[in-house]
């Protein structure tokens, strides 16, 4: 190994020394609440340092976000390729749980992509330009996907042809992220108020929205 290779290794040994960091920092204490002081003491690193890899906190929490996002596709390409070959209504419905099971196994990364999926935060100005397209691409992954099955579905007969796949792909997209979040965040309003619990909601809107485009 060259000394140039040796250097960039380094170099990205303390990336992710300080993005691991980060993460138990936010994560315990809170992005709002957490510093870049809090990152440096975590990481063991002067906070000149934090800056020489990461230009602001919203980058830091930003590429946290994206590794959750890599997280819940990989777990996503592991149910599939363990289901072998199914129709595409099952593949939606394995869909559905692995985002569910994510959204319950890992709260802090399902809260950090909730609030990219709700607001605009790769447009901060701290957010870089590599991070923003590399998010971009896994989310393109993902609605690509999505609408691969709503093709294969109407092949099989399954979903309706009248449907606009990219258009339903976002839509179906955008319900998942928004049921979970009430799911998430309103369990104990939808079990006190109403006697649900949050399996019961996810399970009743999955079968919703697969009625809606059935054939």
């Amino acid at each position: 190994m060259g000394i140039d290779q040796r250097r960039e290794k380094e170099k990205q040994i303390r990336r992710n020394d300080i993005l691991e960091a980060a993460e138990h920092v936010f994560f315990t204490k809170g992005y709002n609440q957490a510093t870049m002081d809090d990152v440096a003491k975590a990481a063991e690193f002067s906070k000149r340092t934090v800056y020489v890899y990461f230009n602001s906190k919203e980058q830091i929490y930003f590429e946290i976000m994206i590794r959750g996002y890599r997280l819940m596709i990989g777990l996503l390409k592991q149910k599939i390729q363990n289901a072998g070959a199914v129709t595409a209504i099952e593949s939606l419905k394995q869909m559905g749980d692995v985002f569910y099971s994510f959204s319950r196994q890992h709260p802090e990364y399902f809260k950090a992509i909730i609030e990219y999926e709700t607001a605009e935060i790769d447009f901060e100005s701290g957010v870089t330009d590599e991070a923003r397209d590399e998010c971009y691409a896994l989310g393109e992954e993902m609605t690509e996907y999505l609408v691969g099955l709503l093709g294969q579905g109407m092949d099989e007969g399954e979903i309706r042809k009248d449907l606009d796949v990219v258009k339903t792909a976002l839509v179906l997209w955008s319900c998942v992220i928004g049921v979970l979040n009430t799911a998430h965040k309103k369990e104990k309003y939808i079990r006190h108020m109403h006697s649900t619990t949050p399996d019961e909601l996810v399970s009743a809107a999955f079968t919703l929205m697969l009625e809606s485009i059935r054939n």
